[in-house]
């Protein structure tokens, strides 16, 4: 993996069902954090979301919005999200994708059985990068993402398998706002984990105002 991957973008798309709760909540908080603590080179990664059953066009769940609020994310990042469908190219594209479940992780196989090697669920993915040896990995940003990717798909068989339950965001669509606020919570904690790997020595991925998300 070379050292510098400069003029090489990184793809991180997120995947629920209807695109309206959890996958831009995802989608609007990763884009956040790496502008936070990558700084400039955060530029090199492109971050979408798509569901795979998506209400096409519509915005964001107004609770899932409220919920970036401890981030101040809850203004036009997020209100002028629309959502869409997933395709055949978005995962094809696409260097890392991350699932809400275990259902959409099968649901996006069936769509394109290629993309087996860079399909996770977000929870799974964050616990693999826990695994993994960081300081082998490269200092730029992007290629230590491209290198992050095939480590932890390579952890996969030195931890504990947990259950479908514990590898995924649950869809808080017609629950309250308590509902919403855990999957977010849950999402987060996965979220700052992922990110905090892609930060080379050590550095910390908890943007201001992330108490709720962790605590």
């Amino acid at each position: 993996m070379p050292e510098n991957a400069a003029g090489r973008k990184f793809r991180v798309l997120f995947v629920c069902t209807g695109n309206i709760c959890r996958s831009p909540f995802a989608q609007v908080l990763t884009r956040h954090l790496l502008d936070v603590h990558l700084g400039a080179a955060a530029q090199e990664f492109e971050v979408t979301s798509a569901g795979v059953g998506a209400v096409v066009g519509a915005p964001m769940h107004p609770a899932s919005r409220r919920a970036l609020e401890p981030w101040g994310l809850a203004g036009a990042a997020a209100q002028d999200f629309r959502a869409r469908q997933l395709t055949a190219l978005d995962l094809a594209t696409a260097d890392l994708v991350l699932t809400a479940t275990t259902a959409h992780r099968a649901d996006a196989l069936r769509i394109r059985p290629k993309s087996l090697a860079n399909v996770f669920t977000v929870r799974e993915f964050a616990g693999l990068v826990g695994s993994v040896d960081l300081s082998g990995l490269p200092v730029d940003p992007v290629a230590r993402a491209l290198a992050l990717v095939p480590a932890a798909r390579g952890a996969r068989g030195m931890t504990p398998a947990l259950s479908a339950e514990d590898y995924s965001v649950p869809d808080p669509i017609r629950g309250s706002v308590a509902d919403h606020l855990n999957s977010a919570r849950l999402a987060a904690e996965a979220l700052q984990a992922t990110v905090a790997a892609l930060v080379p020595a050590g550095g910390s991925a908890l943007a201001p105002g992330a108490g709720y998300a962790t605590g």
